[in-house]
């Protein structure tokens, strides 16, 4: 694939990138460029270029904007201790990236084109990747496609753009770990069967910012939902998966289907079982979270994404009483140091996730 290269003709200073990356926060500040493909029938994917990051100019009629046929992905470029930076695992976002592609109609591009293009910017704008100095500051990534055509037609769309932009970003946690409140939403779902649960795609998460706001107002961190059908079955947070640790090691997330299939999510199943631990992928109650925690059969419940990681959660709230926190995360930290390790190039990586970008 042929990628251009217009070097902005105003980068930030030095000085100002090293003042962001003391302190990048999340999504507040982005990289000087950014990279473009589009997509028509006739041309397929085309125009590969990396300019200078800035406002999009789009059509009213632009069809995103009204029919919402869009996706995206989230990763992170890590400097590990060498000077050297590294993706992630990135062939899983691509892979992840083509099966959104085809249930929301749109064009698939491929993986290979996929970690290129993640690549290019990573290297166009690679003094933005912090120096983690024992932490976790990383460069977040965020590829993302949208349909472009300026059309009011409901159909999919003939002109597709797919970007990737850049965000340094500090540890999700400051200040130490600390398990995640949740509240539990009895009267809203967030995907059923058929929909779009399993895509990553905007939509999912515009369904879950109602639940999110009432579970804010009671004091909550996250929101959990069950499924559409039942109202029983514990699916996942508004922007992380679940599991559950048993006491005799045994490890419980709730299977795939009308959840998104989180890269930080196969990663981990991956990792207890190199670590030991049987992984079950099947349906889990509330009643069996409830249960489980109350009787001492639970001893530990986290949850994980890409910006986290990995977080223990504590309390479950909802309208009709309350979960404890199971007791324990021995477990939850050990899968976590070892993950979080192997990303920044602190420990041996058995699997070959990491991907050498520079």
């Amino acid at each position: 694939m042929q990628i251009t290269t217009s070097p902005s003709s105003s980068p930030a200073s030095d000085e100002r990138v090293a003042e962001i990356l003391a302190d990048p926060g999340f999504g507040k500040h982005f990289t000087d460029h950014m990279l473009t493909l589009e997509w028509t029938p006739e041309a397929g994917w085309h125009g590969g270029r990396i300019e200078a990051y800035g406002p999009l100019s789009l059509d009213p009629a632009t069809a995103v904007l009204h029919y919402a046929q869009e996706t995206f992905e989230g990763m992170k470029a890590y400097r590990h201790p060498d000077g050297s930076i590294w993706s992630f695992r990135p062939e899983a976002n691509a892979a992840r990236m083509v099966r959104s592609s085809h249930r929301l109609a749109f064009p698939e591009l491929p993986v290979e084109d996929f970690v290129q293009a993640v690549d290019a910017l990573v290297a166009a704008d690679q003094r933005w990747v912090p120096t983690p100095d024992g932490g976790e500051n990383a460069l977040y990534l965020r590829p993302f496609m949208f349909a472009s055509e300026t059309f009011l037609g409901v159909r999919p769309a003939e002109h597709v753009t797919f970007m990737v932009i850049a965000s340094p970003a500090g540890a999700y946690f400051k200040g130490g770990i600390k398990p995640v409140t949740l509240w539990l939403s009895e009267h809203l779902t967030r995907a059923g069967r058929g929909g779009m649960g399993a895509a990553k795609t905007g939509g999912n998460y515009a369904a879950s910012l109602a639940a999110q706001r009432e579970g804010m107002a009671k004091g909550c961190d996250q929101v959990v939902f069950l499924d559409a059908t039942e109202g029983r079955y514990v699916e996942e947070l508004g922007g992380m998966n679940l599991f559950f640790v048993h006491a005799d090691g045994t490890i419980v997330t709730p299977e795939t289907g009308t959840i998104l299939e989180g890269i930080t999510r196969a990663s981990i199943i991956e990792l207890a079982g190199h670590q030991g631990h049987k992984v079950e992928e099947r349906r889990f109650s509330i009643d069996e979270w409830r249960e489980g925690v109350a009787s001492g059969a639970i001893t530990e419940v986290f949850a994980c994404g890409t910006a986290a990681v990995i977080t223990p959660v504590g309390a479950v709230l909802s309208e009709h009483g309350e979960i404890a926190a199971a007791p324990g995360s021995e477990v939850t930290m050990a899968l976590r140091e070892e993950l979080v390790g192997i990303q920044f190039g602190r420990a041996e990586d058995p699997f070959g996730w990491m991907h050498r970008i520079v």
